[in-house]
């Protein structure tokens, strides 16, 4: 399986991603780098990828589960390190499922599974952080 992305420098700190799916998104450095704060910065890209990764699917697990999910909500909140590379050293991730009837084993065991074994940018990301996570069900 191969990937590919190309990334094209705009000005100052300003740059489009292009992945080979061929979306893009903008990027941005902080204003101390050169940046305009126009854009999320790289690293928070790094941390809504991984949030996008086991957002796909813990919603995936739930459907197949019949769990009738109106919402899902992934929040992360992530600690770096602090000297060069400033790499990810704690990341909490809050999943908010929003539905009717739902079984909290069920959705705790669809995030777990995410989390220990399908989401890819999670591994990668727990190469350097210590990663935790909760679940908060909201009945609908």
């Amino acid at each position: 399986m191969s990937t590919t992305a190309k990334i094209s420098w705009v000005d100052g700190a300003l740059f489009v991603a292009e992945g080979g799916s061929g979306h893009t998104f903008t990027m941005d450095g902080s204003p101390d780098v050169g940046g305009r704060n126009l854009a999320s910065r790289p690293m928070e890209a790094v941390l809504m990828g991984m949030g996008g990764c086991t957002a796909i699917d813990v919603v995936s697990m739930l459907k197949k589960q019949r769990q009738d999910i109106e919402g899902v909500e992934v929040s992360l909140e992530a600690e770096r390190a602090d000297e060069h590379p400033k790499v990810f050293t704690r990341v909490k991730l809050v999943y908010t499922v929003r539905g009717r009837k739902l079984n909290k084993a069920l959705i705790e065991r669809a995030v777990s599974l995410s989390d220990e074994k399908y989401c890819s940018a999670t591994a990668m990301v727990r190469k350097s952080a210590e990663i935790t996570h909760e679940v908060v069900l909201v009945e609908i």
